[in-house]
Parts: C-alpha cells; sequence; structure tokens
C-alpha cells in the first residue's frame, strides 16, 4: 500500500482544494489529510480564516477522497507525522515549490500544479466570498504580492496583465497563474485589481479598473496630482467600489499600536516628529533613471509622511523642500519640512545618500523611538526625563507586510468599514497634493 499524506487549510472549500485532493488521492492508495487549526495558521502567517474547523473538516469528508483526517496543530508535525502514519509520498500544491524539499530525507516530495482559475460558477454559490485578484505589473513589489496574498484566505490571485505580454507571460509561468493579452480579457476574469506599476502608469489604470467595476488596490504613491485623487476616491464611493492605497506601513499592527501610545498622552502634546527612510538603489534601476517621475521623493515619500499626517494632520501651514540631486536632476536625498500650528515635522527619504533611518515623536513629557526599519515597527520605546525610565514595546510584522494590506482591503470589500481609519480618504488624497507640489518644484511637472 502506498501512503500520502498532504496538508492544508482548506478555508472556503473550491474546486482548486477539490482539485488537488483529487490528484493527491491519485498518487497512492491511501490519502491522509492534515487540515490546520486556527491557532497554527496564526502563528505560520496566515490571516483571515473564516471557516471553522469542523467546517472544514466536514467540506473535507464530503470529496471522498480523504481515507484519514488528521489535525495539524504545530510546527514540526509535518515530519512526525510522516514518520507516525509510514507515509510514502509528501504532496502539496506547487505554489509550495521548494519549501518541503528537507523532508525528501523521509519520503517522496510531490508538488501538484496549482489551479489557476476559480470559476465564477462557485463563486456564485458562496455569494463571492472569495475575491479573484489580477495583478497589472511584474516589477518587484508584484513578486512580493503573491506569495503574501495565499497567506491571506478568501483571495485568490487569477493572473496578471502587462502591456508588454512577454514580461506577463514570464510572471505567470513563474506564479503559475494566467497572463492576459488584453485588459479586457483581464478585467473580465477578475472582481478585484492590485496595481503595481510605474508611478505615472497608476491614475489610468486605477480609472479604467474602477470604470469596469473594480475594486482597487494601488501601490503607494496612488497618484501623483490631488485632483486625480479625489477624482478616484468619488467615482469609487458613486459606484459602490472599494479603493485603497497600498501603504504597508499603515496597516501593520505595529505601527497602529505606535500611533495607539503617541496619542495616549503618554509623552504629553506632540511638538515634533522625525522620520527618516533611506536606502541606496542601483544608479541603473528605474527609480534613479526615470527623468520625470523616479526619486527618492516619490518612492519613499509617502512612507515618511505617513506618520506626520497621522499625528499632526493634513492642515500644514507651510511646506519646504530641500533635495540633493545627482546630474541627471533626480533627488537623491529629500528632506520636506512641515510647520504645523504647535508643531514641526521634518521628513527625510533617499535613495542615494544613506542615513540613520528612525521615527521619534517629541513631546512635552517624553519621547517615542523606533529605529530603522520602523516602517515595519515590530519594536519601539518611550523615554522620558527620568533617562532609567524606559517602557519597550514589541508586535510580529510577518513577511513582507503586504498580507495586512490584503486582509484589510479583503473585510473593506466584505462590508466592512473598521479598518478604513488605517489610511484614510484625506490622507491619501493630501499625499498625492505634496507629491504634485514636490513634482512642480523640482521637476516643472
Amino acid at each position: 500500500m502506498t501512503k500520502v499524506i498532504t496538508y492544508g487549510t482548506y478555508d472556503l472549500f473550491h474546486e482548486g482544494h477539490y482539485r488537488l485532493l483529487q490528484r493527491a488521492k491519485q498518487l497512492g492508495d491511501y490519502l491522509i489529510v492534515g487540515i490546520t487549526t486556527e491557532e497554527y495558521d496564526r502563528t505560520r502567517g496566515k490571516l483571515n480564516v473564516i471557516d471553522s474547523l469542523m467546517t472544514r473538516i466536514e467540506n473535507v469528508k464530503k470529496t471522498g477522497f480523504a481515507d484519514e483526517i488528521i489535525i495539524e496543530e504545530a510546527a514540526g508535525q509535518k515530519f512526525r507525522d510522516i514518520q507516525k502514519y509510514k507515509i510514502d509520498i509528501f504532496t502539496v500544491g506547487s505554489d509550495w515549490t521548494g519549501q518541503f524539499d528537507y523532508l525528501k530525507d523521509y519520503c517522496q516530495v510531490i508538488y501538484l500544479e496549482r489551479t489557476k482559475n476559480i470559476s465564477s460558477t462557485m463563486l456564485r454559490t458562496q455569494n463571492k466570498r472569495i475575491q479573484r485578484i489580477g495583478v497589472i505589473g511584474t516589477g518587484r513589489i508584484a513578486e512580493r504580492f503573491i506569495p503574501e496574498a495565499k497567506l491571506v484566505s478568501g483571495v485568490s490571485t487569477q493572473g496578471v496583465y502587462n502591456p508588454h505580454h512577454e514580461s506577463a507571460a514570464r510572471f505567470a509561468k513563474k506564479w503559475e497563474i494566467n497572463a492576459y493579452r488584453n485588459s479586457e480579457e483581464f478585467y473580465a476574469a477578475v472582481d478585484a485589481v492590485y496595481v503595481a506599476s510605474p508611478h505615472e502608469t497608476h491614475y489610468g489604470y486605477v480609472k479604467s479598473a474602477l470604470e469596469h467595476g473594480k475594486h482597487v488596490f494601488c501601490e503607494k504613491p496612488m497618484v501623483l496630482k490631488m485632483a486625480q485623487a479625489e477624482e478616484l476616491f468619488s467615482y469609487a464611493k458613486a459606484q459602490n467600489l472599494i479603493l485603497m492605497e497600498g501603504i504597508k506601513t499603515a496597516y501593520c499592527p505595529g505601527f497602529a499600536n505606535l500611533l495607539g501610545i503617541a496619542c495616549s498622552g503618554i509623552v504629553g502634546n506632540i511638538r515634533n516628529i522625525e522620520t527618516c527612510f533611506t536606502k541606496l538603489e542601483d544608479l541603473e534601476s528605474r527609480e534613479l533613471t526615470n527623468i520625470k517621475y523616479g526619486g527618492s521623493f516619490t518612492e519613499l515619500g509617502s512612507y515618511v509622511m505617513l506618520p506626520i499626517l497621522k499625528l499632526f494632520g493634513k492642515d500644514y501651514e507651510q511646506l519646504q523642500f530641500h533635495s540633493i540631486n545627482d546630474k541627471n536632476g533626480i533627488d537623491l536625498f529629500t528632506k520636506a519640512s512641515f510647520q504645523y500650528p504647535n508643531g514641526i515635522a521634518t521628513a527625510t527619504c533617499g535613495l542615494g545618500v544613506k542615513s540613520e533611518g528612525r521615527l521619534l515623536i517629541a513631546g512635552t513629557k517624553g519621547y517615542i523611538v523606533s529605529e530603522a526599519p520602523w516602517w515595519k515597527t515590530t519594536y519601539f520605546e518611550v523615554h522620558y526625563e527620568d533617562p532609567g525610565k524606559v517602557e519597550k514595546f514589541s508586535d510580529r510584522f510577518l513577511g513582507e507586510g503586504l498580507r495586512y494590506e490584503i486582509s484589510d482591503f479583503l473585510s473593506m470589500i466584505n462590508g466592512s468599514n473598521k479598518n478604513d481609519f488605517k489610511l484614510t480618504r484625506g490622507e491619501s488624497v493630501t499625499m498625492a497634493g505634496i507629491m504634485e507640489t514636490f513634482l512642480k518644484e523640482h521637476r516643472n511637472l
């Protein structure tokens, strides 16, 4: 007898799950299916599991493929189960290719091709509880999105569109999704769109997606003009669609905790905020060769403006920019200075000059400091006049952080507005206005 084992969450059970179990059963004579608990899913970074464990067990039972069902509760259990049940073949979907190769010393490991399409028929029976997401763009951030999305229950990455179809085809082959040759086919196949294309194309793609009735999650900066942001948000609202700007810091748990502490009065009245985010980019990269829309501020400005707008608000009195430019005119380093009625702030970012990146929030009773990478906010401290009095706070930041954004995006699509305070429409509009001011002053755009 050939024994096969596979594992999964099997939340919102769909045809992809069915087909994988069917192919797993065909590999041998006896199939054991491990179903993860909600607690274990949380520890390994999977968010938003909806169905109860008992519901998920029943759904797997109904397929008739499982000869035995076990519960996966902890890391390391796969190895123990292989030994305990004398397993011949371990199998999972190909989106996990390579991640379980360490088990090859104990049994055969087979990665089964994932199901690229989740049909609209299946979704209608579930009241569209699974959102099919399409990706526009094939750059670095899109590469990070795919593995993060698979860790959010309730979404399925359906395919990718890029006007340069060769790029889309390579991307689709790597991630085992569909590549679409034209935008109409793309929009017809998805429920929501993730825009991860170059900055200057965001407005056109977001507008097009909304006009096709799709919810949109767009990378920062969403647009580079205030009027464009206002137009898109107004249109989305009128069409009852979700439009969300993706600044991962805004959605990570540690940053929300930091803002709560800062606004609690623990450091008194906030009077000064200093933010800094720098990294050294390849001089031949898009960020440092796109003469019109590249540079430090368009790339990193959203991050460093975020804490300032969250804590001091949108109504600054003065704004000044100081930049160090490359010979092509692109800013390698920019410092934006804000004057508020009761405080001052500086937002510093750089792609060609390295500096100490930290977030400092100074108040009348003490200060909060989070060292780099504060934009992931895994740790921060509260200091007081007494140098011996220091309070320390820490939070988890899972993976690339996009899973937090995707989870909140899904929640908003499903009708919840409890998380829309994390990055408000007004804050996104204000950021677009600041980007517009910078580009007018420094690029004459």
